[in-house]
């Protein structure tokens, strides 16, 4: 019998030949991510277990991404405990104020094909992207593999999901994430992972594949995996081993459910407020009238997308009185995207340009809205209070959409 991606990947790690879905096993953490909210709590249970040293310092990365720049005074707090457990324990891979955590994991090389990752985010199901069974975790449990090296998994029955033709112009990525989760509905994978094929996957840019990869969670996913191919090389700076090589589905692999979907059949969609599985064609909410447009996120904050905005954008203005706020996921982004020009032709039609981070995607610096208004962003929830008070109403989109959205004041399509 064949197996899925992540039962490859806990086989390699693991060494238990047959390990198969709904197997409980303990696994040996490649890598972990702390973020900046987080960094408090998983610091006291820490110390509350009784650890004194780190399993393997060089394995841990703290960010600094929800909270920089601090917009509210307790902010602070979490920075100088941070602080403190750096120096205490010898912690080598910080990140101060480098972009947001989901970038950075593979950005900075930290992540590379068939690792086990697992961060304090919900959507840590991003590094799947490369190759990687990568899960969001509570704090207890990441101070148990702070001071272990592992922690028991249950191995999570696959979901396929099969893509295959040229996508429309003005179609990405996110409009395949948010269309599958509406099919699948918010809790239709949940703790299932979710596996990509098709010559439409083969042909997508790994920043791409972050996208989809990213909003898995959305859907209750405990993973999304991609198998590994020469982009994936290029991007994580690698030659990839016969191992990351076979990091594809077997054809006799058991699945629990197949989903085939035909790309020239794909439109522009919208999950509309306040469910991320309520989606609809943007077409049937044009006119909608909008006070806001977000582009960024560990969604779609990449180059690409804020290339693809910029294309939209060049030669038209923000509509009066809306507001476009575009936050790189990085600095390295941020710098490539000055470099380029990219920058200058948002700025040019009215853009608000912010630090890298996660700013106004999960409601703190850079943007939050009030009683009655509705955003257009590219983030990956819209759940009620996220972006400003319960009364503001949130569409998610991709980046084409939303910068279209821009230049009308009001929902359209990118046509």
């Amino acid at each position: 019998m064949g197996a899925t991606i992540i039962e490859k990947i806990i086989r390699k790690n693991t060494g238990i030949q047959d390990a198969k879905a709904n197997d409980i096993v303990t696994v040996n953490v490649d890598r972990v991510m702390i973020h900046d909210i987080f960094i408090p709590f998983v610091a006291d249970k820490f110390e509350e277990m009784g650890f004194t040293k780190l399993w393997d310092p060089e394995k841990v990365v703290l960010i600094y991404d929800h909270l920089v720049p601090a917009s509210q005074v307790d902010d602070t707090r979490h920075f100088r405990i941070g602080n403190a457990f750096v120096k205490k324990y010898g912690m080598k891979n910080i990140h101060r104020s480098d972009g947001i955590c989901h970038q950075l994991m593979t950005e900075a090389g930290y992540v590379k094909p068939g690792d086990i990752v697992f961060g304090t985010d919900s959507h840590t199901t991003t590094y799947g992207c490369v190759g990687a069974f990568s899960s969001g975790i509570g704090y207890t449990e990441m101070a148990s593999i702070l001071g272990t090296g592992e922690l028991w998994v249950k191995i999570p029955e696959t979901i396929k999901v099969t893509i295959h033709g040229t996508l429309p112009k003005n179609v990405t990525s996110k409009d395949i994430i948010l269309r599958l989760i509406g099919d699948l509905g918010a809790d239709g994978a949940t703790y299932k992972a979710l596996e990509f094929a098709g010559d439409t996957v083969e042909h997508m840019t790994v920043a791409s594949r972050m996208t989809i990869a990213n909003m898995a969670i959305e859907a209750g996913a405990k993973c999304a995996l991609f198998s590994p191919d020469e982009k994936t090389a290029e991007y994580c700076e690698i030659d990839l081993t016969d191992a990351e090589r076979d990091l594809v589905g077997d054809a006799d692999a058991t699945y629990v459910r197949e989903l085939v979907y035909q790309a020239e059949e794909l439109v522009p969609v919208l999950a509309c407020p306040s469910q991320v599985d309520n989606i609809k064609p943007t077409s049937e909410l044009a006119g909608t009238k909008i006070d806001q447009v977000f582009i960024g996120s560990c969604t779609n904050g990449r180059l690409e997308d804020l290339q693809r905005a910029a294309a939209i954008l060049k030669g038209h203005k923000v509509a009066p009185f809306v507001k476009l706020i575009v936050t790189p996921a990085s600095r390295k982004i941020y710098r490539q995207a000055s470099e380029d020009g990219t920058l200058k032709v948002l700025c040019e039609a009215g853009a608000v340009i912010t630090h890298p981070g996660c700013g106004l995607c999960c409601g703190r610096a850079g943007g939050i809205l009030t009683d009655g208004e509705r955003v257009v962003a590219t983030n990956n929830r819209n759940f009620l209070g996220r972006m400003g008070t319960s009364k503001v109403e949130i569409f998610l989109a991709s980046p084409v959409t939303a910068a279209a959205c821009a230049i009308a004041g009001e929902i359209v399509t990118p046509e």
